[in-house]
């Protein structure tokens, strides 16, 4: 399948092997995992776990979306707007430029349309809705964060990608021009032509892969994106970790801040963070304004569907966190945004459809490993 992508081979490869992350047959976290971050009491999900376990997983109505077409074709006030679209996948306007986070638009997080974990909905807008976009920034290669239809898409806009090291090698496979395709190494930088922007890959406590062949073939990054008047930090996917301080420290504190919270499960504390550690992480960055991401668009997760949001919501007031929690498809400004409205409620409380027997979800074929994210 081409969804699978394709391995780093010559001068890519090289270079790959040249970091300082590289392990020899491929790349590794460096923090130690803290004791209990990861709850060795509680088994791995099966794939059982992963079909038939939890319960209300899914929305039963429409998620409220709002559509930011109107809004896209003002400026900022502030200078700095996100607009959440799904998932990790988030419009983020700084300073007169437009970068779009893990562009996710496929109805699957999954190599093939036919099985694997399905979108709740439609993105508020569609793919070829979007305004022109300056950058694409990929973190790393999992289906739910690299999908190959949406990257398909991408191609035709001329957009260049700003990724993790390896990844590269998939962008080609769907189609890049590789004069198109920036990848870096933690703590490298792409400065934008033309413009003060700066995108720095940061470190963050996962893995990589899209078989079963090519576990951490391809680096995993968080990333930094500043102008001399705003900054924002995108998690992608990540463990709790004091590189989260270093960040802190090199980088300076963040507007806006854009931290995973869902799919998360005791037995993945060194890989996710979920709620209550993606607090913890916001306290090392420094603070900011905190929106959500990688939530109330996949069943990745055991938990309900909109179990990270009501976490989030009651701990973040107590910590004393500036939320952002908008809907899909919201604009909204760190400088002028607004006291959090809890709209998720407003969801299972729409009559659900009479009973029946549930549509079995298809599994995935036996080459793919879970978790997929």
């Amino acid at each position: 399948m081409k969804s699978l992508g394709k391995k780093a081979a010559g001068a890519r490869l090289e270079r790959m092997r040249a970091s300082p992350l590289w392990a020899g047959n491929g790349f590794r976290n460096v923090y130690p995992i803290p004791p209990g971050l990861r709850d060795s009491a509680v088994a791995m999900p099966s794939l059982r776990d992963f079909l038939c376990g939890g319960e209300r997983r899914v929305p039963n109505a429409p998620l409220p979306a709002d559509n930011p077409l109107d809004d896209w074709r003002k400026p900022a006030r502030s200078g700095l707007r996100a607009t959440w679209l799904g998932h990790s996948t988030v419009l983020i306007e700084i300073d007169g430029l437009r970068l779009l986070t893990d562009p996710v638009w496929g109805s699957r997080a999954s190599p093939t349309r036919l099985a694997g974990p399905k979108r709740f909905q439609p993105a508020p807008v569609k793919l070829k809705q979007l305004p022109p976009l300056d950058l694409a920034l990929v973190s790393h290669d999992h289906y739910d964060h690299l999908d190959y239809p949406t990257i398909r898409e991408l191609v035709k806009t001329g957009t260049p990608f700003v990724t993790s090291l390896g990844v590269g090698a998939h962008l080609e496979a769907f189609g890049v021009p590789p004069e198109r395709i920036i990848e870096l190494d933690w703590w490298e930088s792409y400065h934008h032509p033309g413009s003060d922007l700066v995108v720095t890959a940061t470190p963050s406590q996962h893995f990589s892969g899209r078989g079963l062949k090519d576990r951490n073939a391809t680096l995993w990054s968080s990333l930094s994106i500043r102008t001399p008047k705003h900054s924002v930090f995108f998690s992608g996917d990540t463990g709790l970790t004091g590189q989260f301080g270093d960040i802190r420290e090199r980088m300076g504190k963040f507007d806006l801040v854009m931290l995973e919270v869902g799919a998360h499960h005791p037995a993945w504390g060194d890989i996710h963070l979920g709620p209550d550690n993606a607090l913890k992480a916001l306290e090392l960055l420094g603070g900011g304004a905190f929106l959500p991401v990688h939530w109330g668009t996949f069943n990745l997760a055991m938990h309900a569907w909109d179990e990270p949001a009501e976490a989030l919501l009651a701990r973040g007031e107590r910590h004393g966190a500036q939320l952002m929690m908008p809907r899909l498809g919201q604009p909204m400004e760190p400088a002028h945004a607004e006291r959090v409205h809890p709209w998720w409620r407003m969801v299972d409380t729409v009559a659900a459809p009479p009973a029946s027997e549930p549509e079995a979800e298809a599994p995935l074929p036996k080459s793919m490993s879970w978790p997929l994210d």
